[in-house]
């Protein structure tokens, strides 16, 4: 439901400086620091009826009153302005994707370090979902006249290496040979689409290596059928316990024993579909009653369109929502971007 324009003010007053203070808001106070052109008399009038409305409340006996998760609601979906980040905010990002890394662990545990650090909240970041994904490339490299190495690139970016024993009669030609119709015949295939029929065609064309094919296999399947062990990495886990909101025993336990959780927080992190950019998701939307004091801002990252998992930010509802969106936002785009590349590395 849409106000009118001097109830907005003054809900927007009330949001801006309870995020900032953390201090429920009076009408001396919105008066004083918002300029509205009105008296605090006629702020009073005004949150009374956005009192009645739902959309602000009154902690306590206090005399001020604090956003509801309503007037949260009201204020990401029609007050609150674009934040853009500073040219320094945004050249860090780019700088740590930039950086050569091979290993897809190690860009998640970043992502996740450098997402808390930005918002000063708790970040989570799920890794590239592995259930799914299609197999890409594979080649078979000679290490020496007795061994070569298997090597498996899945289309989620993630990499399989085996070494493995050759018979000597086996030539670097044939390696290639293997290695091209191997990828010719499974490439963007599932172990689901890879039928008995279609093995046998390889097999069939593959008879004189079939000791190095055995082998071969062996590891693309792994490769397909491995079970995804989903792992959600936490950056700035303390830094909600330095919200004021927190500064309660119980709440720091209740908080820190979800932290634990890690097929709880797999589960808030892909409850929604997550396609097309940013979910925010306040108190109680959240669906589950022991942080229904925070808010999620969440979005997927993906690779040639295809989404491979994605990162969030937790917080109080008293989140500075503009800038955590912005941030998660480009970080999103960013994550993509490095994840394609290291991808186009590996299938060389």
């Amino acid at each position: 439901m849409k106000m009118d324009d001097r109830k907005q003010k003054v809900l927007l007053a009330i949001v801006h400086d309870y995020i900032a203070t953390a201090e429920p808001v009076g009408s001396r106070t919105i008066a004083k620091k918002f300029r509205l052109g009105v008296s605090p008399a006629t702020i009073r009038n005004e949150m009374a009826d956005l009192e009645e409305q739902g959309y602000i409340e009154q902690p306590h006996t206090s005399a001020g009153r604090v956003p509801s998760e309503q007037g949260y609601r009201y204020y990401v979906d029609y007050l609150m302005q674009k934040h853009d980040l500073s040219a320094e905010e945004e050249d860090l990002i780019r700088s740590e994707f930039d950086i050569k890394v091979k290993d897809i662990g190690q860009v998640i545990q970043k992502t996740g370090q450098l997402l808390s650090q930005l918002t000063h909240y708790t970040a989570m970041v799920l890794t590239p979902s592995i259930g799914t994904s299609r197999f890409k490339h594979i080649q078979l490299v000679s290490m020496n006249p007795t061994q070569a190495m298997v090597v498996v690139v899945m289309d989620n970016g993630t990499l399989h290496h085996r070494l493995i024993d050759i018979p000597e009669s086996i030539s670097t030609d044939d390696m290639e040979t293997i290695s091209r119709i191997l990828n010719a015949k499974l490439r963007g295939l599932t172990n689901e689409n890879i039928k008995l029929t279609l093995v046998k065609e390889i097999y069939f064309e593959l008879a004189r290596h079939k000791h190095i094919l055995d082998l071969a296999m062996e590891l693309l399947e792994d490769s397909l059928t491995m079970k995804s062990e989903d792992k959600i990495y936490l950056g700035g886990v303390f830094n909600m316990l330095n919200q004021p909101e927190f500064h309660n025993v119980e709440k720091v336990k209740t908080l820190l024993s979800i932290l634990e959780q890690e097929k709880l927080l797999y589960g808030l992190m892909t409850g929604e579909e997550q396609d097309v950019g940013v979910t925010v998701r306040i108190g109680g939307e959240i669906k589950n009653k022991e942080i229904k004091e925070c808010s999620m801002v969440t979005a997927a990252y993906s690779v040639a369109g295809r989404k491979m998992g994605s990162m969030g930010v937790l917080g109080p509802t008293r989140m500075e929502y503009a800038k955590v969106i912005s941030v998660v936002d480009f970080m999103t785009k960013n994550l993509s971007q490095a994840l394609e590349r290291m991808m186009k590395g590996m299938g060389k």
